[in-house]
């Protein structure tokens, strides 16, 4: 491709609402332009760094027997009504009505449509396994959209799901997509960790997220030298190490007027936030639940709502909150609770002595609360977010923390969506079972923008060559005299003849804003073409991610490309 001829509208800043590195860069390359609010377009650069992305994708999944469908962005009511998320799903479930007045949703996922084609044409175990995947658009209604097309409204993603006739068979294949997501990820060419992970809105048994790593990632990562890795907030805990006794002491009332965060109190009581106990209240399925955690944890609510084995959990209201504890909110504490609800309390509770919490009343706290003198939890159990301190629950070593952005998702689904959809086939004894069910998500957009939040630096963007919209930048200088016009043209077409994706800068530019551009839009290659080069009958190579130049003799640099990109491709 010819730079004059392309469509390649680069900024020399970035838009003063980019907020990320990629969304920087992904504009002033111009790979995208923003539209409005979580809406972009994709311009040819970009767009040609997403299929690569994609055919990286579809050749792994085509290497699990998967089978490539096209499915509906919009979705009728009436499927998503089956399953329940209709109502479920929130706002960022963007719904409508078409002129008949039949109600409609923009697709943010397909499990719904996916298990009805099933239904509706897979009827025996003999047709068993069968797994199904689609590139397509998705939309959620994101009340934030920010970080560019990492947390956009609007999104391209690859995703795939399996049916299967029992959990072994599921289980299996479950490893053979997470063994093509590894080896996805290591094509693009991303430094990348697998990592447990919440189910959330998909539901299912288990999950794992894949965490492209980088500083600026929107997650945490707990992860242990043994192997062990999840998000945060599904990341498990290790009973925590005892502390050193110490003597019991007398419960005391002290005035706190005005404060009621562990913040302020803390302050106000010169403690340690170790020693507070957070009183939280929730209404599961309907009935009453006290959580206590440290002062310096959060509760995890996902862990909370497992261990309960609830449908639904929502925090307590103000007035459920003061019906229970007899105080206004920010002034409850475990003391006294006893059969107003079911109290919960952390591991990591049980290395609080002489603790701090609210008194029941209002402007109130109490100190030196101890447990089973003063309050008795029905059960200790982890519930709070994994934090530094915080030991692996499989080695009990203490863990590492590093940051994220999810790029992929696996889910062991079960017969959650088949159940409900009465998705059913025949089994060898004629007996009706619902399909075992596996989901398997890639943002492929999201691909896009982490490799170059992992990959860039002051100049610009430093792209794998797997997924670069070019893999080689050629630049002639002096571009008018003849024999580097001879030469340039040489090379292009031996490049190319080797399916070797050039961008030839043929630009009446100065050698200094090429090398600019060139820095900018990161091609993984770039080859300089001069008279100074000329007369040694050499050109000038130069690696992106690399100071270095390296002077390759003119008739071998077609080779000499061709075999450094397949070792740079490994």
């Amino acid at each position: 491709m010819k730079l004059s001829h392309y469509f390649l509208p680069t900024l020399r800043q970035a838009p003063s609402d980019a907020d990320t590195i990629s969304t920087k860069l992904m504009q002033r390359a111009g790979l995208i332009r923003k539209v409005t609010g979580g809406l972009y377009e994709w311009l040819p650069f970009g767009l040609r760094a997403l299929k690569n992305v994609e055919q990286i994708v579809r050749e792994e999944m085509n290497a699990v027997n998967g089978q490539e469908v096209w499915l509906p962005i919009v979705h009728p009511k009436n499927l998503w009504e089956e399953t329940g998320r209709w109502n479920q799903y929130g706002k960022e479930l963007l719904r409508f009505k078409d002129r008949k007045d039949a109600e409609f949703c923009l697709a943010p996922t397909a499990e719904e449509v996916i298990t009805d084609l099933v239904r509706n044409e897979i009827s025996s175990y003999r047709q068993l396994p069968v797994f199904l995947y689609q590139f397509g658009t998705k939309f959620r209604d994101e009340i934030r959209p920010r970080f560019g097309v990492m947390r956009s409204r609007e999104f391209y993603m690859k995703d795939g799901y399996s049916f299967h006739a029992d959990e072994k068979d599921a289980e299996n294949f479950y490893q053979k997509a997470f063994t093509a997501y590894q080896n996805i990820f290591k094509r693009c060419g991303l430094k990348f960790r697998p990592v447990e992970a919440e189910t959330g809105a998909i539901g299912g048994s288990f999950s794992h997220e894949f965490m492209v790593l980088a500083e600026t990632g929107e997650n945490e990562i707990a992860y242990c030298s043994c192997g062990y890795a999840a998000n945060s907030e599904r990341a498990e805990c290790a009973p925590p190490s005892p502390p050193p006794p110490e003597p019991s002491q007398p419960l005391q009332e002290v005035h706190t007027p005005n404060a009621w965060t562990v913040e302020d109190v803390a302050k106000l009581l010169k403690a340690a936030k170790e020693k507070f106990l957070k009183t939280l209240f929730y209404m599961a399925d309907g009935k009453p639940i006290v959580a206590l955690v440290r002062g310096d944890h959060e509760l995890n609510e996902n862990k909370l709502m497992r261990h309960l084995g609830s449908k639904k959990l929502e925090k307590a209201t103000d007035k459920e909150y003061e019906q229970i504890a007899g105080c206004p909110v920010g002034f409850a504490g475990p003391v006294g609770l006893d059969g107003r609800a079911s109290l919960l309390a952390d591991l990591a509770v049980q290395t609080v002595f002489n603790g701090i919490s609210g008194a029941n009343k209002k402007d109130y706290h109490l100190k030196n609360i101890n447990r089973d003198r003063d309050y008795r939890p029905a059960q200790f159990v982890d519930l709070h977010v994994a934090a530094p301190g915080d030991r692996c629950p499989r080695c009990q070593k203490p863990f590492q923390f590093c940051r994220g952005i999810e790029v992929g998702h696996t889910f062991k689904l079960g017969t959650k969506y088949s159940q409900s959809m009465k998705a059913t086939y025949l089994d060898a004894e004629q007996h009706s079972k619902p399909f075992i069910m596996g989901c398997y998500g890639i943002g492929v957009s999201r691909v896009v923008a982490a490799a170059i939040e992992q990959g860039n630096d002051e100049n610009g963007i430093i792209w794998p060559a797997s997924i670069a919209p070019f893999q080689v930048q050629l630049i002639p200088i002096e571009s008018e005299d003849s024999k580097i016009k001879e030469a340039v043209e040489k090379l292009y077409q031996g490049l190319q003849k080797r399916n070797i994706s050039v961008l030839l800068d043929d630009r009446s530019e100065r050698a200094g804003v090429k090398f600019k551009d060139a820095d900018l839009i990161g091609t993984p290659l770039r080859i300089t073409v001069s008279s100074k080069t000329i007369e040694k009958d050499s050109v000038e190579l130069k690696r992106r991610s690399s100071k270095e130049l390296q002077m390759i003799p003119l008739n071998q640099c077609p080779d000499f490309v061709d075999t450094l990109l397949h070792e740079m491709l490994k």
